[in-house]
């Protein structure tokens, strides 16, 4: 699992309100994961993040 310092807090949160999101993404492999952290990075706002987790898997 990656280590929560290199998670964007806003992205961490987010997940923490969609366990079906975190569970998905706890099993993606560590270069999916890295790509999909990198891609939360780019994020500045929090109607952002959530609309980008909740689209992550559908």
């Amino acid at each position: 699992m990656i280590n929560n310092e290199e998670l964007p807090i806003g992205f961490t949160m987010e997940l923490a309100q969609h366990s079906d999101v975190l569970n998905h993404f706890s099993h993606l492999p560590k270069s999916e994961q890295e790509s999909v952290i990198n891609g939360a990075r780019n994020i500045k706002s929090r109607n952002e993040m959530r609309e980008y987790v909740e689209s992550m898997f559908q």
